[in-house]
């Protein structure tokens, strides 16, 4: 008898919803740092290796920290709890969602990733590039 499946409920977020604080490289000593959008043009970015802290009203953002190249393409993730939702919905052999027509957003987070992540047969490189972003974090 085969196990269960690994299931993986869509919760229809997008990924701007998980953009209001980001994992980035800090400009000045290309650590781990913080950026946060508090209201829509004004920002934080925070490092607390170099003890960096300032405010903009620009919209740019530094460098994701939560990036990595596979040969397929780049998986990033902002945070670790989008970085979680990637990895539950990538391990999941049974991906569930709502009908279009009882889920209030048509095009979620996970509806919109590229067909290679998606792919049963990259399970396992995608989910190493996923477990090495969240020990940069960690043992940082």
């Amino acid at each position: 008898m085969s196990p269960a499946p690994v299931r993986f409920h869509d919760p229809g977020r997008a990924a701007s919803d998980f953009s209001g604080s980001v994992l980035v490289r800090c400009p000045r000593c290309d650590r781990i740092a913080h950026f946060e959008r508090w209201t829509q043009p004004e920002t934080r970015l925070v490092c607390r290796s170099c003890g960096l802290s300032r405010t903009s009203n620009r919209c740019s953002r530094p460098t994701l920290w939560l990036r990595t190249e596979t040969r397929h393409g780049v998986v990033w993730a902002y945070n670790l709890e989008h970085l979680d939702l990637l990895r539950r919905f990538v391990a999941a052999s049974l991906r569930e969602r709502d009908p279009w027509y009882e889920h209030g957003r048509k095009m979620t987070y996970v509806a919109r990733l590229p067909a290679w992540i998606k792919s049963a047969k990259n399970r396992d490189e995608v989910l190493r590039a996923i477990d090495r972003m969240r020990a940069s974090v960690t043992a940082g």
